[in-house]
This record gives structure tokens, C-alpha cells and sequence, in this order.
């Protein structure tokens, strides 16, 4: 089998590691007099896992689907690769879109869809312009990197919790995206799948050298999975550290995490 040449990579997106890929500033988001987001702050580098912790409720999610677009903020800056969300129309929106993989809370599989067919999905909606050998090659490569070819003609009804979070990372995958954003990637999973899970997300950045912005209140992802940890209290980034920095802190906000 030849090997399918990458994906085409927007003009000038810094790829090189230890370069910014995703900046948010001042960001603000409520719904009514709910304020869910206050002059939050983050930043993300190529290569690099960053967790944002929070409690159920804090905006974690929010924040996720106002940098890919799905939510519009208020006011404040979402810089991926140079291009601030906020101010892009549908077409650059959709650029960007396809080197910005987003692994759903709850997978978001096509349940009339197989497999190959819900991974086959971005590439038809993005109107990706290469042969049917090479969609099939990337399903391939997709599911050999999640450990699940055998699956390619099951339905997702068909497939455990485990492997339906696995079918939809592959899916993700297909794109070859430079970053990853993941909702809760391990809610409703057993510690065993969850762990299989937290492993998986790292084997594929270590792979691809792609950068990873994990939302999570799980510890043992936190612990696990991230180079920097984000805590999101009261709408703000609240302190930003590594996991053993935070778990040192004596600031009674950011113990009761790690108690």
C-alpha cells in the first residue's frame, strides 16, 4: 500500500514545536446574567497537552466551543494560528476547521453510518479532493492508529462505550489535524477504558506532534495526559502550572482538585 501524502496545511500555521498555536485572550461569554467566561486567558503550543480543570458547570465545555466556533463569545480574542475565530466568516472558519480536530463528550457518531463511513464523513463534508483509493487508506491509517480495523463495517451500535470514544478519535484523526480539542474524553468510561483512552490521546500526540487542549474534571487524565494544567474558577484562568506545581499549591482553591 503507498503511502497517502499529507493533507494540505493552511499557509503560514506555525507547526514547528514550541510555537503558539492557540491564544485566548480577555475572553468573556454569558448567557443572560449567567457569566460563564471573565477575561479568560490561555495559550497553547505546538506540541504541547494542556488540561483545563475545572468543576461540572465552570464553562470548560463552553470555552471549547467557542474556540472552534460553534459558540460566539462576547468579546475577546481566539487566535488559532494567527486567525482570530471570532472575526472569521463560514469559508475561513472552515479552513481552519480542518486542522482542528474536536473529540465530542459523546462521540457524536452517525448511527446510520458504518464506521468507515462516519470516518469517511470530514473528508466528504470538507469536498477533500483526492481518489477513493486515498479515502480508503486514511480510514485505514485511522483506525490502525486507534487499534480497531476490524470494525470498519460495523454500525456504532454495534461497538462498546470504549470503541465507540475510539472510533470517534479515529475519525478526528483523519484530517490530520494540528490540534485536538477533547470534551471530557473520558466521562461515562470504566477506569480501565478511560485509562486505555488517556494512553491513546498520548500515543497519538507523541506520533504527530499535534497539540492537544484536553477539558477535563478527571484526575487521573489530568495527571496523566498533560504537560501544563489550566484551571478554569469563577470564568478566569485561575492558576496555570503543571500537575505537581498545582498539587503543592497551599491555595485552598486548587487542593480541594487534588484532595
Amino acid at each position: 500500500m503507498e503511502t497517502v501524502q499529507p493533507l494540505a496545511v493552511l499557509p503560514d500555521m506555525p507547526v514547528i514545536t514550541g510555537e503558539e498555536v492557540l491564544r485566548i485572550t480577555g475572553l468573556y461569554k454569558s448567557f443572560g446574567e449567567n457569566q460563564v467566561l471573565s477575561d479568560f486567558n490561555l495559550r497553547l503550543l505546538a506540541g504541547e497537552n494542556v488540561v483545563v480543570l475545572g468543576k461540572s458547570g465552570s464553562g470548560k465545555s463552553v470555552l471549547i466551543k467557542c474556540i472552534i466556533g460553534l459558540l460566539r463569545p462576547d468579546s475577546g480574542c481566539i487566535e488559532v494560528f494567527g486567525k482570530n475565530i471570532p472575526d472569521l466568516g463560514h469559508l475561513e472558519l472552515d479552513q481552519v476547521r480542518m486542522k482542528v480536530g474536536f473529540l465530542f463528550q459523546s462521540n457524536a457518531l452517525y448511527d446510520s453510518m458504518t464506521v468507515r463511513e462516519n470516518l469517511e464523513f470530514p473528508l466528504r463534508r470538507h469536498s477533500i479532493s483526492i481518489s477513493q483509493r486515498e479515502v480508503d487508506e486514511l480510514v485505514q491509517h485511522a483506525l490502525e492508529d486507534v487499534g480497531l480495523v476490524h470494525t470498519i463495517d460495523m454500525m456504532p451500535a454495534e461497538l462498546s462505550g470504549g470503541m465507540r470514544k475510539r472510533i470517534a478519535l479515529a475519525r478526528t484523526l483523519i484530517l490530520q489535524p494540528l490540534i485536538i480539542l477533547y470534551d471530557e474524553p473520558t466521562t461515562g468510561l470504566d477506569p480501565i477504558t478511560a485509562k486505555e483512552i488517556i494512553e491513546l490521546m498520548i500515543e497519538i500526540q507523541e506520533k504527530y506532534g499535534s497539540s492537544s487542549l484536553i477539558i477535563s474534571h478527571d484526575m487521573t487524565c489530568v495527571r496523566m495526559a498533560s504537560d501544563r494544567v489550566v484551571m478554569l474558577i469563577d470564568g478566569k484562568c485561575y492558576a496555570d502550572g503543571t500537575y505537581d506545581e498545582l498539587k503543592r499549591s497551599a491555595d485552598p482553591a486548587i487542593k480541594k482538585f487534588f484532595e
